[in-house]
């Protein structure tokens, strides 16, 4: 956590108590509503469900304090994509994606932008610079990439990719604005899944873009208010209280992270760690300069299928599950949903458990393996 997060992070459980009359409840109402009472002109007031909700609105206010931007929220991180994609994106465009990203974008960019005339190129995170961006509408970044965690330098693709006229756009999901802020670092647009840190506590599905060009956001916002993909109201709540705690799940679990990560290296059963905290990362120098902290995701590569599933098994302090950023620690075999990872390869999400009473969990673990 730098100094200049912490104005923020104190900031956030504060944002309601500027506007609070006396007697109104601290905590954010759940405003389950669908209409709303709009007599005479309905300029300036809450309307209708799907254009409007305070709640999910107050989710937005904390989320555009922690990006510095003006955010949307939206049901997931898919929802938030797919809302940039089909705003900004146009038939004859072109648009470069990470080949070792979230593998869904992918899929969708194949399924349902590639019959409407977009051609969608991929690219590998750690190259993602080399062949420049001439010809491109929009340039997707995710870094680090998921699982692989490789790295790739925003600023320079931001510089790039604006000199030949390009958006670029970065999925901030593993970093969290605590994290990585690409937007400072030239991003046009960042989206994120809230369903993982942000939340934290694995009970909701959430996302958000938030952007500092009000053209962007304009057309995100239509594109949510006419395609219907608006969040829950009660959603909206789980996240906007999970976020009243996230600088403080994030620092332990990025912290338990740094001191894990070296001891899983040298542990006999694994054959190789990504992680960019580590000095021998290829990601490490990049990954200095541009985050904040290293990240609370851990990739260990082990012998095998059978040996990663036995890990997985063995660890009573691991939640055997998809998806991450939850308090439990938490990890599962990548290969099984088709990233191009080796088959031992494991996704470990770095959880709130006590640093030294998860290594000694996870080392009793791996030494069943060995």
């Amino acid at each position: 956590m730098t100094r200049s997060d912490l104005p923020r992070a104190a900031a956030l459980p504060h944002l309601r108590q500027a506007r609070a009359r006396k007697g109104d409840p601290v905590a954010l109402p759940l405003t389950m509503a669908s209409m709303f009472h709009l007599p005479g002109d309905p300029a300036g007031f809450d309307q209708y469900g799907r254009f409007d909700n305070p709640t999910w609105e107050a989710a937005e206010e904390a989320l555009g304090l922690l990006e510095d931007a003006e955010t949307l929220a939206f049901p997931s991180g898919m929802a938030a994509i797919s809302a940039v994609l089909f705003s900004v994106v146009r038939t004859g465009d072109r648009i470069l994606l990470p080949s070792d990203g979230y593998y869904t974008t992918r899929v969708l960019a194949e399924r349902f932008l590639k019959p409407l005339g977009v051609t969608a190129d991929l690219r590998p995170t750690a190259d993602f610079l080399r062949g420049g961006f001439e010809g491109y509408r929009l340039v997707f970044v995710e870094t680090p990439s998921n699982p692989g965690l490789d790295v790739c330098d925003i600023g320079a693709v931001a510089e790039a990719a604006h000199g030949v006229g390009a958006l670029v756009v970065a999925d901030n999901t593993t970093m969290t604005p605590f994290g990585q802020r690409p937007l400072d670092l030239g991003a046009d647009i960042v989206v994120a899944a809230d369903t993982k840190a942000p939340n934290g506590h694995s009970d909701a599905l959430f996302g958000h873009v938030a952007s500092r060009n009000p053209d962007l956001i304009a057309a995100a916002r239509d594109w949510r208010k006419l395609a219907g993909g608006i969040p829950g109201p009660f959603e909206a709540w789980l996240v906007h209280r999970g976020l009243e705690t996230l600088e403080l799940r994030f620092d332990r679990m990025c912290g338990s992270a740094d001191t894990i990560a070296p001891r899983l290296r040298d542990h006999p059963a694994v054959r190789s760690v990504r992680f960019p905290g580590l000095a021998g990362d290829p990601a490490h120098d990049l990954a200095r300069a541009q985050m904040d902290r290293f990240g609370f995701l851990i990739g260990l590569t082990l012998a095998s299928e059978a040996k990663a599933e036995a890990f997985i098994d063995a660890c009573p302090l691991i939640q055997p599950a998809t998806s991450f950023g939850g308090v439990h620690t938490s990890a599962e075999r990548r290969a099984r949903w088709g990233d191009a990872v080796d088959p031992g390869f494991v996704r470990l999400s770095v959880g709130c458990e006590p640093t030294e009473v998860l290594w000694d969990a996870l080392e009793a673990a791996l030494d069943r393996i060995v």
